[in-house]
């Protein structure tokens, strides 16, 4: 697994030239009514193993959550079920909030 800071994704997802990773949320549905990162797949941490064949394992998919702990922990979860390119991204949506945009929503 790898783990990425919010202002390298930032950096990533502004860069018209490489491909865009899936940005899966495993937040509850509340925190991502609150805020959320634009283009999200939303699949909450309790519902990843019943619906982790939603997902492309050859697919970069970048696992986010509110601080980054339960994203950490699903990665694992689905690196150990055969996805390759799992990213953790560290500090999560509160990092975000941090490192890349001031006025995105805090909790």
């Amino acid at each position: 697994m790898q783990h990425l800071q919010p202002q390298a994704l930032a950096d990533w997802l502004a860069d018209a030239e490489r491909p865009r990773p899936v940005l899966l949320d495993v937040r509850e549905g509340w925190e991502v009514a609150h805020c959320a990162l634009p283009g999200i797949v939303h699949i909450p941490m309790n519902e990843i193993p019943a619906r982790q064949q939603e997902l492309d394992p050859d697919v970069p998919t970048v696992v986010i959550c509110h601080h980054g702990m339960r994203s950490f922990q699903v990665a694992m979860f689905l690196e150990r079920n055969g996805f390759e390119q799992m990213i953790n991204l560290t500090g999560g949506v509160a990092g975000w909030a941090d490192e890349v945009d001031s006025a995105f929503p805090r909790y």
